[in-house]
């Protein structure tokens, strides 16, 4: 059985860390975008990254950070996976000795994304992450997902997801994970421990219904 793999965005609190790898997580982001009401400080990285378990991945997320900014990052959080959702370069994303996922943006008004993987060569995996036009990403857009390009990379599906929706975006587009962050909050940053057990509950779900 092929299994989707899931990344749980924004966390603030170590407990929510926790329940998320006992919930079998593959994945935490700790955001450092400026912009975002998840961002976080350096002095919070201490307790999250300790509750981080053996065999979860950390991921870093910036957009259009110095680099200064994400060196001191990388000293803090050790993270395992760089995570860019801006304009920069590939070889700025690449300059860190980390692989990175690229996130590009999904629909109306934005760039043709398989003519965008080119521009980042280096990149390990793409997010696709839904857009309003003009406007940034990570602000719970959702996007057609029967619009989900095939790319020449592992693709994580971003953007709108919740338990409602995320077996038929799994079901619609086949990605290798879903990521998802307002859709399992109560308030920014702040995760609900039902609606991230829910949340799991049905991609194993649509797994299990891919497997018949």
């Amino acid at each position: 059985m092929n299994r989707t793999r899931i990344k749980f965005c924004g966390l603030t609190r170590p407990g929510d860390v926790r329940l998320a790898a006992e919930l079998g997580v593959d994945a935490l982001g700790f955001v450092f975008a400026a912009d975002s009401p998840r961002c976080l400080g350096l002095g919070q990285v201490e307790g999250l990254r300790a509750a981080v378990p053996p065999l979860v991945h950390v991921v870093a997320l910036f957009m259009n950070s110095p680099g200064s900014v994400v060196v001191e990052v990388l000293r803090a959080l050790r993270p395992h996976l760089l995570q860019f959702h801006g304009s920069e370069t590939d070889a700025f994303c690449r300059g860190f000795g980390l692989p990175y996922i690229k996130t590009l943006p999904m629909g109306p008004g934005a760039a043709d994304p398989p003519g965008e993987t080119k521009r980042y060569p280096s990149a390990s995996a793409f997010l696709l992450d839904g857009h309003r036009p003009g406007a940034t990403g990570g602000r719970g857009e959702r996007f057609d997902w029967t619009q989900t390009p095939i790319l020449n990379r592992p693709v994580f599906l971003a953007g709108g997801l919740n338990a409602d929706n995320v077996g038929e975006a799994i079901r619609a587009a086949r990605p290798f994970a879903v990521d998802v962050s307002s859709g399992i909050e109560s308030a920014p940053g702040i995760k609900d421990g039902e609606k991230m057990q829910q949340f799991v509950e049905e991609v194993r779900r649509a797994d299990r219904s891919a497997a018949h």
